[in-house]
């Protein structure tokens, strides 16, 4: 299976058609046709549903698709990390992470590297816990930002300062704004709309989840997210209450939308995790020598 035939694939994906991927692809339509087709007998699987007007994946297509974009983005960060190994520190960064107040200090360096080598390009994933685990397993991510409880003990990690507070954001004209803090007994009979990272079995030790307690199935969860953003547009339409974390949404005095904390408070710790013997390109190794100079070990 060549490289180069994932990326024709992947631009048949794309393009959902055969014309429209050659034409891209700078190749003739039989070429590409004939390529795919190898493919196909290579893997001994159909990959494609050759409609009139354009071809969809069939479910083995779906599979390759998922592969070939995690191998592509593999070589392509590998032959990056290659072609910056030169005097000048240059380079592209890998950080995932899930939306969290930790990415403020983060950000402070990343501009302070920007400014001092604009060579270096950093590249944020967006993600719960598990899927920055599995992306950083894979080689995918140089370093990920977790949200504690997380199964961290095969990875090095830096402890970050800033925790995470959870409560509820609610429209000010809700009857709980004019509450100080929402506990447990105030979330029972409200539409909830929660975060994955809230609700996820895949963390060993849910936060959230241990917070409520043995009555977390009565709650009326109708919906869940892994975007604040459209969450809360969701909760600013009347839809319902969204269980998150603090200062990830405008709820500000122009804003329609309020943060009330949970009672008992609930504070998550963050980490910055990078893989056991990594082995880094210069500009990661650059980045980590500043995580260390701004948070210790």
């Amino acid at each position: 299976m060549e490289i180069r035939v994932l990326r024709y694939f992947l631009a048949i994906a794309r393009e959902e058609t055969i014309t429209g991927a050659a034409n891209f692809l700078h190749l003739t339509q039989p070429t590409l046709s004939r390529q795919i087709k190898d493919l196909e007998e290579e893997l001994g699987q159909k990959l494609l549903v050759r409609g009139s007007h354009r071809v969809t994946l069939t479910k083995e297509g779906m599979i390759l698709r998922k592969r070939a974009e995690e191998i592509i983005s593999m070589v392509d960060k590998t032959e990056a990390e290659f072609n910056s190994m030169e005097n000048t520190v240059s380079g592209d960064i890998y950080i995932g992470g899930g939306e969290t107040i930790a990415i403020k200090p983060i950000a402070e360096i990343i501009k302070k590297m920007r400014d001092e080598y604009p060579d270096i390009y950093f590249h944020l994933y967006s993600g719960n816990s598990y899927d920055v685990a599995e992306r950083l397993d894979k080689g995918l991510l140089d370093f990920g930002i977790l949200i504690q409880p997380a199964n961290i003990a095969k990875y090095n990690y830096i402890n970050l300062p800033d925790k995470d507070i959870w409560g509820v954001i609610m429209r000010k004209d809700s009857p709980l704004a004019k509450k100080d803090f929402i506990n447990k007994k105030d979330l029972l009979n409200l539409p909830l709309i929660c975060s994955r990272q809230a609700i996820s079995n895949e963390l060993s030790e849910n936060e959230f989840t241990k917070w409520f307690g043995e009555d977390f199935d009565k709650l009326n969860i109708i919906t869940t997210f892994n975007l604040v953003y459209n969450a809360a547009i969701m909760v600013e339409t009347g839809i319902g209450y969204m269980i998150s974390l603090d200062k990830l949404v405008n709820t500000t005095e122009t804003s329609n939308l309020c943060f009330r904390p949970l009672i008992p408070k609930l504070e998550s710790g963050l980490n910055i995790v990078w893989k056991k013997y990594q082995m880094f390109s210069s500009a990661a190794e650059l980045f980590l020598e500043e995580l260390r100079k701004n948070f210790g070990e």
